[in-house]
């Protein structure tokens, strides 16, 4: 058995999904979990569910006012994911 250098239990992770073909899932449901830390806890508090479909990210919102506000800033939205999540997960933004 050949030696090689000792990896952290991340890297062996990331090999792992790497390998199965998973890392673009993976990117995407990170996207999902992040959307709190992008947009704040004032507009958290109006998302009562969110998924992400194909790389499309679905959120759900109580206001109407607010959905149409973020409508407007929907590709800066997606820039700042991407940018959180380190890779190109998410194509665009639905808002329901």
């Amino acid at each position: 058995m050949k030696r090689t250098e000792p990896q952290s239990v991340g890297e062996i992770i990331r090999e792992g999904f790497r390998r199965a073909g998973m890392t673009s899932m993976v990117a995407q449901q990170r996207a999902c979990y992040l959307w709190p830390e992008i947009v704040g806890p004032g507009i958290n508090r109006y998302t009562f569910k969110r998924y992400v479909d194909n790389g499309v990210l679905h959120v759900y919102m109580t206001s109407s006012v607010l959905k149409n506000e973020l409508s407007f800033n929907r590709s800066a939205l997606v820039e700042q994911i991407n940018r959180a999540v380190g890779e190109q997960a998410i194509t665009s933004i639905i808002f329901h």
